[in-house]
């Protein structure tokens, strides 16, 4: 354990994250998982990203959404996966205090971004399915700058809040984290200092950026069923749920493993089930969403067999 002491009161310079395994056998098959786990999510939502840039027919509000998300994908697995492959391959585990800060709150703001993001894509597909007659000026173009900048903005606020009230705690005991990456539970049970303020700061941000958004969401897809439910045409039907299913896929993974990381705060016996919530949350959940995306929608796929087929 590495500590500074300053007027008779020592304080943690470093923190050490015990990874996914202990194992020497398995870090280099761990390594190379996580290394092509990495790349496709960076290839599979940066192809989504160019297929929209370079499809006209992509040119509309949901996709403007959809290449947003893929950016924060990207930025996502970014955050965690690359420190965690130098991980596998070093012996030292260490990562310094201001370090682990900044990917605590790289991460808060990502993630944050990621629920209102997808708040706003259920609007949409409200707007476009409830009112298509109004939609294309519900849903401008200066109206989706404002959606995102929006989210962007109080994503922001949430993480520096969450990582300068973090900062004013103590850290003089134990500095090991049973974890990949830095993040608030397990920082939390190291702290020496009381950490109540902190949990009730975590517990607004997640009614505002949890909570609140997941009923936007439901209150938002309940109108859409009921208006899908009128259409007399099975194929219109059809249709109209194929631009929805895909988004609510991709709510249900990012919400369920999300409330599984928050929900225990303290337990330290979850601490190696939260090594798994938080593959699913960051490596695994960017990684699939493109998949999800260019399976089930027909336009996405087009548009990416249209660019690989021009290359």
């Amino acid at each position: 354990m590495k500590l500074e002491t300053s007027a008779n009161d020592s304080f943690v310079t470093k923190f050490v994250l015990l990874g996914l395994t202990g194992s020497p056998a398995l870090q280099p098959i761990l390594f190379v998982i996580f290394l092509l786990a990495y790349v496709a999510t960076i290839f599979g939502n940066f192809s989504i990203l160019a297929a929209i840039l370079t499809e006209p027919k992509l040119h509309t509000p949901m996709y403007f959404f959809l290449g947003n998300l893929s950016l924060l994908d990207v930025g996502c697995i970014t955050v965690t996966v690359p420190a965690m492959l130098r991980q596998f391959l070093s012996k030292d585990r260490s990562i310094s205090y201001r370090a682990c800060l900044s990917q605590l709150f790289f991460f808060h703001l990502l993630a944050g971004a990621d629920c209102f993001l997808l708040t706003v894509m259920a609007y949409d597909r409200y707007l476009a399915i409830c009112h298509p007659l109004t939609y294309s000026t519900r849903m401008s173009w200066e109206t989706q700058k404002a959606s995102v900048g929006m989210s962007c903005v109080f994503s922001f606020t949430n993480a520096l809040t969450q990582t300068v009230a973090l900062s004013t705690l103590r850290f003089c005991g134990p500095n090991v984290i049973n974890h990949f990456y830095c993040d608030l539970p397990q920082l939390f049970q190291l702290s020496c200092s009381t950490i109540q303020l902190n949990e009730q700061l975590l517990f607004v941000a997640a009614a505002f950026m949890g909570v609140a958004p997941l009923v936007l969401i439901s209150v938002s897809y309940a109108h859409v069923v009921a208006a899908v439910l009128k259409i007399h045409s099975a194929e219109g039907r059809k249709k109209a749920f194929s631009t929805c299913g895909s988004h609510l896929t991709v709510v249900g993974i990012f919400y369920g493993t999300g409330v599984f990381s928050y929900m225990r705060l303290g337990s330290v016996e979850a601490s190696d089930k939260d090594k798994g919530i938080g593959i699913l949350n960051t490596v695994i959940s960017p990684m699939l969403n493109p998949l999800i995306y260019s399976l089930r929608n027909p336009d996405v796929k087009g548009a990416l067999q249209k660019m690989f087929m021009k290359r």
